[in-house]
């Protein structure tokens, strides 16, 4: 069964802290908007790990891609 933009957002949400999170998708390749106060003094790819994180071994199995914005709350409404 390919994941909805649904579940990868209940995915990312289940083990992440969101303010907000936006996905969207086709069953493989995902876009998503995410902000959380776990972004703080991250760099990019640093904040990419913590998604990548979030989601675990989905990104190996289920996830084919998956873009990302990632954005501190303060960030968010700017």
């Amino acid at each position: 069964m390919l994941p909805t933009p649904e579940l990868v957002r209940q995915y990312i949400n289940d083990n992440l802290a969101c303010e907000h999170i936006e996905v969207q998708g086709d069953g493989s390749h995902f876009e998503a908007v995410i902000v959380s106060t776990a972004f703080e003094g991250k760099s990019r790819i640093q904040r990419h790990q913590v998604v990548y994180a979030a989601l675990g071994d989905r990104m190996k199995s289920e996830i084919h891609a998956l873009s990302m914005r990632t954005l501190t709350p303060d960030e968010y409404k700017a």
